[in-house]
Parts: C-alpha cells; structure tokens; sequence
C-alpha cells in the first residue's frame, strides 16, 4: 500500500479512484466492512482503492479539551489498513485552516480535481465540511454534479453493539475485552517498546517486562490476561503473559505502569528500542492493594494459575 502524507504527494492522473473517507481509529470491522465493498467495486470497474484519514484527529485540533485518546495512533492505522487490500492511503494534515473547507470546496477539490473519485463509500452518519455542514445526502448531490456515485453503508451491530470507534473506548476503558475484541475483529493491543533501563527483570517470581509510558488509549486499571510479542518480523517472539495496568498499590509508589508477567517466558533479545505488542484478552480482576508483597505474591501466583487455565482451554478449543 503506498501512502501520501498530504494531498500534494499524490501523482498527477493517478485515478480513476474509489474512495472510503474517514479517521478510521481502530481500523474496526465496521471500517474494514467499508472498505472490502469498495476495493471490490474498484476491482470491478478497474479502479485504485484508496482510503482519505487524517492526522491529527480532528478533534484534537478543534476542541483539544475532547479529544479521546487513540485506539491506534497512525503508525499501527497505516499497518491495519494496507492488511485490508488498499492501493494507497492519503494522510491529510487536519490543520485550522483545513477544517474551514466549505463542503462543496472538499467534493470538488479533493474528491474529483486531486483525487479523480468515481464512487466514494461512507457510513450513512458521515458529516464533513465547516462546522460538518454536510452529510450523505449532500455529499450525494454533490457527487451528482461533480461526476462521482455515492455508496452509503449503514452502520453495522456485533452482539447487540453497534460498531463504531466511541463504543470500542468505552468497552476498553471499562476492562471489557471480549466486547472490544468483537467490534475491533481482532484483540485489543498497544504498540510500545520497554520501560527505559528496565529489560525482562524477575518480579515475585516471574519473569516481567514494563512497557515504556504510553499516551493513548489503555484499558481499565486492574489484571488481565494477555499476549505479549516481542520484536517484528520473522524473529518476532510471542509469550502468553498476565499483565497489570495501574498504580501498583502494595508498594506505596501510586506511578502508573504496564508490567507483564511472562508464562513461558524463554530467552529473548531486548533494548530499549525493541518493538512490543501487547494484546489484551480478559480481564482478570480490578487492582487491588495487597497487605504485604507476601500477599501479592501469593495473588500473582494465583492470576498466574488462571491464566494458564485459560490459554490451556483455548488451546483445547482451537483443536
């Protein structure tokens, strides 16, 4: 998938295009619904694919004191969306200025003159434009006169919730990891490295690794059960884990760490720089502050034997 970091970078005639339009934060199964019908439709009329996001989040440049953090920050949206089968991905810088576009100035300018769009697919709740003047129906009309179709998808429901990228903070923040799982089609996980000066240390026991600070979007304090793959590539090492989000009470020390407990830990290289995925699977238990570190020992030991049980089930069940 090649990317474009603005409009600009884009290649004179590089269209006919079809197009799918949005932050897509998460890169969900509802975005991924989207864009497979679009590469489809683009494969029949011999058009490129192409996805339009932008960065940063609007949100974070027209009311900061709102903005959520990231499902995924834009290095892991690129990774997502280039699985999804996309020729390309435009990155537009969301600036001030940007967001006074009228929206008859976006369909004429970006979607026909740079983009060459011949079919543009979006969720039936899309707004764009000042101030988000326009939706699906204008965008119809203006497809109309600019010389492009209009695909409207509606949004899509998993286990009784709808799909979209909102729903998937609140199920993450409140610790619920099979219903983030189900809406994102895939685990929920951060992309970090570890904790500067902090390599694979032993902790009550158990082999551990701390992630470095991580400023977007983690799942509620407490214990969970989950995978951790170190490095990229074909060397990459994936380890079953428990993992404590939080404050680490017992110690008195109230600083926020990511910190896991690795089950079948074996020798892994690890710098500060070496690339961490941490997927989070179920939620254990809420933290909790112990009498003694005896104490949280002990609980470890016990978190340990869930978790256990749980990758030996899956394992079961996976056969």
């Amino acid at each position: 998938m090649q990317v474009f970091r603005t409009l600009d970078e884009l290649p004179a005639g590089y269209g006919p295009t079809v197009i799918a339009i949005g932050n897509f934060d998460g890169v969900h199964c509802g975005h991924r619904w989207i864009i497979d019908h679009a590469r489809s439709c683009a494969r029949n009329i011999g058009a490129k694919c192409i996805a339009v996001t932008f960065d940063p989040h609007p949100v974070r440049v027209l009311r900061p004191e709102a903005a959520p953090p990231l499902i995924t920050p834009m290095p892991e949206r690129l990774r997502l969306l280039a699985e999804t089968g996309l020729d390309a991905t435009v990155v537009v810088p969301f600036t001030e200025k940007f967001s006074h576009m009228p929206a008859e100035a976006f369909a004429r300018d970006v979607l026909h003159h740079r983009l060459q769009g011949i079919e543009v697919h979006e969720g039936d709740t899309f707004r764009f434009g000042y101030q988000a003047q326009a939706g699906i129906a204008e965008l119809i009309q203006l497809g109309h006169q600019y010389g492009f179709s209009v695909v409207a998808h509606h949004s899509r429901i998993v286990k009784g919730l709808p799909v979209s990228s909102s729903q998937i903070r609140q199920r993450v923040a409140a610790g619920d990891m099979p219903a983030a799982r189900a809406l994102l089609g895939r685990p929920f996980s951060i992309l970090s490295n570890p904790a500067r000066g902090r390599g694979i240390g032993t902790e009550q026991t158990v082999p551990t690794i701390n992630l470095a600070p991580y400023t977007e979007l983690l799942p509620a304090n407490g214990v969970y059960i989950t995978r951790m793959k170190i490095g990229d590539g074909p060397d990459a090492l994936t380890f079953n884990a428990v993992t404590n989000a939080g404050n680490r009470p017992t110690f008195g020390t109230l600083s926020f760490a990511v910190e896991s407990h690795l089950l079948d830990f074996h020798p892994a290289a690890l710098t500060e720089n070496t690339p961490l995925e941490l997927a989070f699977l179920k939620r254990i238990r809420a933290e909790q502050h112990f009498p003694s570190p005896a104490a949280l020992k002990t609980q470890i030991l016990r978190d340990v034997a869930y978790a256990m049980r749980y990758f030996h089930l899956m394992s079961l069940l996976s056969k």
